[in-house]
């Protein structure tokens, strides 16, 4: 992410290398003291979730430190959000249903929350159904709540197959037309996105918002 100034600089640096307390101190001061711009300090958030990833990948970091990044992100989105929210003059319009999950077989729920919360804050309703979530537990809230958009998420290679098999469910049931399919976590590509039948993949957060605002029709 370009153009930081040295305070935003110091908060990704404080979130990537896992000082919390640091971290959220400042995050709260910006938000809450300095009127920082809400969007602002999630994208910086989301800056340094992409270098915890990459430590991640790299065997720098392990699973214990995505969680806390997760929960990071989770006391200092609690904090940004409600200011969001309250922007004058935005009346709370929904672009689009968004039905999201990690696939059975596998527990990431990082990068699905961080989707989820973009989508949120973007004017969509989201619905998480969890991790490790059965096929039936997608066809049920497909079923019953009518998304525009299903989106599932992955981290394991493992995950992929479980995205081919849920998605030809919903092709067997004859509910694939209903809404667009995107697919995302871990090392997705064009040739997993093929492998799956999903319409597109999202290799971040923000690429996931502008898939879901491209397929409403809403120019991002």
């Amino acid at each position: 992410m370009s153009n930081m100034n040295p305070q935003e600089q110091q908060l990704v640096a404080w979130l990537s290398d896992m000082d919390e307390d640091l971290a959220f101190a400042l995050a709260k001061k910006m938000l809450l003291e300095e009127n920082a711009n809400p969007l602002r300090v999630l994208e910086l958030c989301r800056a340094a979730m992409d270098i915890v990833g990459q430590r991640f990948e790299e065997g720098e970091y392990f699973l214990p430190e995505l969680v806390l990044a997760g929960e990071m992100l989770e006391n200092i989105s609690a904090i940004a959000k409600p200011l969001i929210k309250s922007a004058p003059g935005e009346a709370p319009k929904t672009l689009g249903r968004v039905l999201i999950g990690t696939v059975q077989g596998d527990l990431h729920d990082i990068g699905k929350n961080i989707v989820g919360f973009m989508l949120d804050i973007n004017g969509f309703e989201v619905k998480d159904i969890g991790v490790d979530a059965p096929i039936e537990s997608f066809i049920s809230a497909i079923e019953e709540w009518k998304p525009d958009v299903v989106a599932l998420s992955g981290f394991l290679t493992l995950a992929f197959t479980s995205m081919k098999e849920t998605i030809a469910a919903f092709d067997q049931r004859g509910l694939r037309s209903n809404f667009k399919v995107m697919i995302g976590g871990g090392q997705i590509d064009e040739q997993v996105r093929k492998y799956t039948g999903a319409d597109a993949f999202g290799v971040n957060a923000v690429e996931a918002v502008h898939l879901c605002k491209r397929w409403m029709g809403v120019t991002a």
